[in-house]
């Protein structure tokens, strides 16, 4: 891969990095991602509890709000270690979504209330944005806060919630006023998921996996003090947290570690077209760790991830999703032994150790392009904001 020059301090900042992975990077968390075993709420809980007391989970804040105040170059080795490590995602709706959020357009009671309990993972935040009619087009959201008195009254439904089944709290976007322009009237809040009214379901996905939910918002009680910013101002911060979550969504370190794994899997094969088809993704994946590069030194120089973050977006998705693709195709018709709903694993897989996980991915993965916005929405804001069409 890609060679990059480093000063002396940031080399020293990868050493410390890599000397936590090795030392106290737990260990039953470190066996179960190696061997691609299911983590369970415990172990998310504990992974992010570790890098807590190491005082890593602001990884991108700045110092003012706990964060660490590292710089881009530190971010990118930070990520890129975790990644090549293999190490769980850092569950981003909290430290990544929503913190911004708080600390950029809260009050001082909210970031007080709520910015310490994040960088100690106290409490475990899920997204409220997607509808079951709202998803690309958001803005079209029909969940209501209707002000009574000190409170809002919510009613509505969320869709494709992530991990809600975990969640103490969502942010969710509602609809606080009818206009003509629907991105006005939209309003963001808090919601403690023990509210009286929150109802949680799960969905089931194609891999047979329970990752995403529906959330059930009837009469919910929200005390009007949860409310970030200013009423009717909420798509301005939504568009600020998606153009973050975006922006994290490239995971470039674990690509790198899956593309090595795909050719230690693909090195005894003999087939060259599978060869070539691994050189192009890796050509890609070179020219999308340049652009996150890029894309970080803007950060590091005071700008907000924008629509260039729809780029990375785009081309990060893609390269995750066919990678596998290819670890499908490697594996054969060994691929049909996995471990799911349509699979015919017996009692031992047959063939190769990674075959029968190999389609559960491929068919989990198939969700990277959607979330964080489609990506046919992302060349929309690229052609418009970038494009100048």
């Amino acid at each position: 891969m890609m060679e990059i020059s480093f000063t002396e301090k940031d080399i020293q900042f990868r050493n410390e990095v890599r000397s936590w992975i090795e030392n106290l990077y737990p260990e039953n968390i470190k066996q179960k991602q190696n061997n691609g075993e299911r983590l369970s709420k415990q172990d998310i809980i504990d992974f992010h509890k570790a890098l807590s007391l190491q005082g890593w989970m602001g990884y991108n804040w700045p110092e003012e709000y706990g964060g660490t105040g590292w710089s881009s170059t530190q971010i990118y080795i930070f990520q890129k270690e975790f990644g090549l490590a293999g190490c769980p995602n850092i569950l981003p709706f909290g430290v990544g979504m929503v913190g911004p959020v708080i600390y950029t357009f809260g009050t001082d009671q909210q970031k007080t209330r709520f910015l310490p309990d994040i960088l100690n993972f106290d409490t475990w935040w899920c997204q409220g944005y997607s509808e079951p009619g709202s998803g690309s087009d958001l803005a079209s959201l029909k969940t209501k806060a209707v002000k009574d008195g000190d409170h809002f009254i919510v009613n509505g439904s969320k869709t494709w919630t992530t991990l809600a089944q975990h969640a103490d709290w969502i942010f969710c976007l509602v609809r606080t006023s009818t206009t003509e322009k629907k991105q006005e009237g939209i309003s963001f809040i808090l919601i403690d998921m023990k509210t009286p009214g929150v109802e949680v379901e799960p969905i089931i996905t194609i891999d047979g996996e329970h990752e995403v939910n529906s959330v059930f918002l009837t009469d919910v009680k929200v005390p009007t003090e949860n409310l970030i910013g200013e009423e009717g101002k909420g798509w301005t911060y939504a568009k600020f947290l998606l153009a973050h979550e975006r922006f994290g969504i490239a995971v470039v370190g674990a690509s790198i570690r899956q593309l090595n794994q795909l050719k230690a899997v693909t090195s005894e094969l003999n087939n060259p077209d599978l060869e070539t088809k691994i050189n192009e993704l890796e050509i890609n994946l070179n020219a999308l760790e340049m652009l996150e590069l890029r894309l970080l030194s803007d950060l590091e120089n005071g700008s907000h991830p924008g629509a260039e973050s729809s780029i990375l977006k785009i081309r990060g998705t893609e390269i995750q999703q066919r990678l596998t693709e290819l670890f499908v195709e490697a594996s054969g018709e060994y691929a049909i032994m996995y471990p799911g709903p349509h699979g015919h694993l017996e009692n031992e897989p047959a063939g190769p150790e990674h075959a029968a996980k190999s389609v559960s991915k491929f068919l989990n993965y198939r969700k990277t392009s959607i979330y964080g916005g489609s990506n046919e929405i992302q060349k929309n804001i690229i052609s418009k904001y970038i494009l100048g069409l």
